[in-house]
């Protein structure tokens, strides 16, 4: 007994003298400004643990430890940008998707549609599309586990795994009467960075880029020789439109691609020596010289910026659209235990004119905690390669500004609430034999009818006007007068709203187009039908077609040139 007794006291002697190295040594170096802030982290994490542990231990009400740690963990990223997230270990194949742009599934696009976790898309040569399943298809089970209560994340974490693993979905079909059940083997799936390859007119080629995986240098790369292969590539639209970013190095080798080797495409600079870095395209240009126009939209982001952000500056490409979102921050991926990550916001990334396109700085909150942007009176300016005007923050300032088709709220609504999707699935299944390919009268005016039995009402942006006037005209006392014109006023407009579907029939005949193009080829026929009438496509066409006003554009001009 007097040996146990004497092992504890040894061992807390020995804890005694470890923790009183590690105060003397704490002091000793509290002696700089980054040693006090290690001192102040060190000091805090000792609060947070013992704040942790009293409250999971003796709170009044049971506290799960893991959900009360994330609190925890949410409130401290929440005081930083939106960028900087944990990453729990059973997101994994999140990080895969956006370095690798692989995953392990079945082939699928999952939504929520009609109240119900459905089938969106079904992608090329995978498991998925072998088995049968459909766009609209609705899940009921997966491995005999009930969905109709799970969201679509849910769902489409269930569908994926393992590559080799076995899952079975069970589905309800428009125009079958019993369930679908489907063996389904997952697979390494490949998600495409270029979606849309080929040449919308003779001459002028059209390269669609989603996303800024490891592949998009090599998937760009390709798609430009198989154009030439094709026909005779005399110009190149490089669509960003919608794409949210990736890599960083991917966007570098998308713009090495058309500017001289060994130009400056972006460089990153951090708070540590280690994150300055400068990044040169390493490789010969497979389109030195030939024209070039990038769409770009409010939706282009991060990685898509760097790619406008460099050919705008090097006068390498046009930018053709509406600005850019803004993100100019770059994000480290750390492990942490547990198969956890962290995704922290490491340095902003410069131009290579030297501005930073940074919209919102997360570090400077104001008195009330409100970000704001800068605004355009405190931008500074910057030159590109030959001598033209651009501005840092705010995201990139396309060349030639051209705001895409205004669709109206009818047709606004109609997406949001997938009714074009709801639709087309039933059409399909009554029409099943036929040729559906494309979209005639009678379809148009069977839509019209399926609208009048699932009661479709949507509101005109004028009746919200018009209801804010006469609650603003009765609250100030207006006379009957003014009060009955706003009535007749109203009378008159839902005259009008009662029109709506013709006034909008082509909008509509685009919608059902484009849902049809989907089922029939895929995403690929969704893009190839929405660039039929696209004002943005159109107009970087107009401008590809003549020199002139291209290299007006760019701030030179060429003697006798059309």
């Amino acid at each position: 007994m007097k040996e146990k007794t004497d092992r504890v006291w040894m061992w807390r002697r020995g804890a005694l003298i470890a923790a009183g190295i590690v105060v003397l040594l704490s002091i000793g170096f509290v002696r700089g400004p980054d040693d006090d802030v290690f001192f102040k982290i060190n000091k805090s994490i000792d609060v947070f643990g013992r704040v942790y542990k009293e409250i999971a231990a003796n709170y009044v009400d049971q506290v799960d430890p893991e959900k009360f740690m994330m609190a925890g963990i949410g409130g401290m990223l929440g005081a930083l940008d939106p960028y900087t997230v944990y990453i729990g270990g059973q997101e994994g194949d999140e990080v895969e998707l956006i370095t690798n742009g692989t995953y392990g599934g079945i082939g699928v696009t999952i939504g929520v549609r009609d109240g119900a976790v459905r089938v969106v898309s079904v992608m090329d040569g995978y498991s998925a599309q072998r088995a049968g399943l459909l766009p609209g298809d609705k899940f009921l089970k997966i491995d005999d586990v009930p969905v109709d209560l799970k969201n679509a994340e849910q769902v489409r974490s269930m569908t994926r795994g393992e590559p080799g693993a076995e899952v079975r979905v069970l589905i309800e079909r428009e125009g079958e009467s019993k369930p679908l059940e489907f063996v389904l083997i997952r697979q390494e799936i490949t998600v495409k960075n270029v979606t849309f390859a080929g040449y919308v007119e003779p001459g002028v080629g059209y390269v669609r880029l989603e996303r800024f995986s490891r592949q998009a240098g090599e998937e760009v790369r390709q798609a430009i020789k198989e154009l030439k292969v094709k026909g005779e590539l005399e110009s190149l639209i490089l669509d960003v439109r919608g794409n949210p970013g990736g890599l960083l190095d991917a966007a570098v080798d998308v713009v090495s691609l058309f500017v001289p080797r060994g130009s400056l495409v972006v460089s990153t600079r951090g708070r540590k020596a280690e994150a300055e870095k400068k990044y040169m395209s390493d490789e010969e240009p497979l389109l030195p010289k030939t024209p070039l126009v990038l769409l770009a939209d409010r939706a282009s982001a991060s990685a898509s910026e760097i790619v406008a952000g460099a050919l705008q500056d090097l006068d390498r490409a046009v930018i053709v659209g509406t600005r850019t979102f803004g993100k100019g921050l770059v994000q480290t991926i750390l492990p942490l235990n547990f198969g956890a990550q962290l995704k922290v916001t490491t340095a902003r990334y410069y131009t290579p004119s030297g501005r930073c396109i940074q919209e919102i700085d997360y570090g400077d909150r104001g008195g009330e905690n409100v970000l704001a942007a800068k605004p355009d009176s405190l931008k500074k300016e910057f030159r590109t390669a030959d001598g033209r005007p651009v501005y840092e923050h705010g995201g990139i300032t396309p060349d030639s500004m051209v705001t895409p088709a205004e669709i109206g709220p009818m047709v606004r609504n109609l997406n949001r609430t997938a009714l074009f999707f709801r639709f087309v699935a039933k059409y399909v299944a009554r029409h099943k034999g036929e040729d559906t390919s494309d979209v005639s009268e009678a379809m148009v005016e069977e839509f019209r009818q399926f609208l009048a039995e699932e009661k479709f009402e949507f509101r005109e942006d004028t009746e919200l006007k018009l209801k804010e006037m006469e609650e603003s005209a009765a609250s100030l006392h207006y006379g009957r007068e003014v009060l009955d014109d706003l009535s007749r006023l109203q009378s008159a407009l839902k005259s009008e709203k009662s029109r709506a579907f013709d006034r909008y029939r082509d909008h509509i005949r685009r919608g059902l187009r484009a849902e049809l193009m989907a089922r029939l080829g895929g995403e690929r026929g969704r893009i190839e039908a929405s660039l039929k009438e696209d004002p943005q496509l159109a107009a970087s066409v107009g401008l590809l077609h003549s020199s002139r006003a291209f290299d007006a554009k760019l701030g030179r001009q060429k003697p006798g040139a059309r």
